[in-house]
């Protein structure tokens, strides 16, 4: 059955990504983007070019701007809450922007789905961030990379939230915010605690999308900082894994509203940043890739992987795509459209 279907930040990386599988299966899908990010026109395009100039609405608008938001959530069924402010550097440097995109906006869409008197699902795109920097949680040091002492299988939805840095904060309290407006108000929200997304369509930057980041910036041979020490370790997933998740968490809102559930690579998909990452860029590249180094950056983990059994369990969802065959995908599509960047 058709639905309609709106997507905040649906010009970006998640959310381009999302709406084509959406029209592909014959979705009414409306985009709401205020295209400020860098490949917001050039995803547009490719949704235009692949499935026709009226395939979809686009409202362009900020999460910021209530009755922007208030009148593009009128009508849908669903509401997938992408926009944001993505990146924690940025946070740190701008802590009342970051606050106002993410937490303020994450209201204004709520509110807006509670005004449109249709009860729509709404799904937001949550982080690991919100668990913060675990200082309680023991890690173990190896020559390549960090791990956990005590988690095996990653840390649980039970973790004590512990918001560090502005973004973690902003992010934080949107996800506590969605939660509540299911209690409070019986509106189908489910938050979905994102690790590290990549996959094609991704314009990663140095501070926000670091696999797409690490694959362009070799690529064209722009230059690579490693910050810290290159162990730091993250569980990652490919964005057709995670729109996967987006799609059962929708159809099973019986379980699944009103819940928190850890989506990510898990056990299976991990590596450090550089020094597991290091080798599988330049087997692809068939070169070495040079770098520098910084110091660590505000909020940077140590190590961070999702225990997503809860995910499995309730919503019989998993990885399907492992890091060697994402990374590669992601490689060919940023040699193909090297023109982009």
């Amino acid at each position: 059955m058709s639905r309609n279907m709106l997507i905040t930040g649906g010009a970006g990386f998640i959310g381009s990504n999302f709406a084509a599988r959406c029209i592909a299966r014959g979705d009414s899908v409306t985009i709401f983007d205020n295209l400020s990010r860098s490949g917001a026109a050039a995803n547009l395009q490719w949704l235009k070019s692949t499935y026709g100039p009226d395939s979809f609405a686009l409202q362009v608008g900020d999460v910021r701007q209530a009755a922007a938001i208030r009148e593009a959530a009128v009508g849908a069924d669903v509401i997938i809450h992408l926009a944001g402010q993505v990146a924690v550097t940025t946070s740190v440097t701008d802590p009342r922007e970051d606050f106002e995109i993410n937490a303020l906006g994450t209201f204004n869409v709520l509110e807006a789905a509670r005004a449109s008197g249709r009860n729509p699902a709404v799904l937001y795109a949550s982080t690991n961030k919100v668990y913060g920097g675990m200082e309680d949680v023991r890690v173990e040091e190896t020559p390549t990379q960090y791990r956990y002492a005590d988690y095996p299988l990653g840390i649980a939805e039970t973790q004590p939230l512990d918001f560090h840095s502005p973004y973690g904060c902003s992010k934080g309290s949107g996800d506590q915010y969605v939660r509540d407006y299911h209690r409070i108000y019986g509106l189908p929200t489910v938050v979905l605690r994102q690790s590290c997304i990549y996959g094609t369509r991704q314009f990663g930057v140095e501070d926000q999308g670091w696999v797409a980041w690490f694959v362009i910036a070799a690529v064209t041979g722009r230059p690579i900082t490693i910050y810290g020490d290159g162990k730091q370790v993250r569980d990652v997933l490919f964005v057709e894994d995670l729109m996967n998740a987006y799609d059962l968490a929708l159809a099973n809102l019986a379980v699944s509203a009103g819940q928190v559930y850890n989506v990510g690579g898990g056990p299976a998909n991990t590596m450090s940043i550089w020094l597991d990452f290091e080798p599988i860029l330049e087997k692809l590249l068939g070169r070495p890739v040079p770098t520098s180094r910084g110091d660590w950056r505000p909020g940077d983990q140590r190590i961070y992987v999702s225990d997503i059994r809860k995910a499995q369990q309730e919503l019989g969802w998993a990885p399907r795509v492992g890091v060697a065959e994402g990374v590669e995908r992601l490689y060919r599509w940023v040699l193909e459209n090297r023109t982009l960047f």
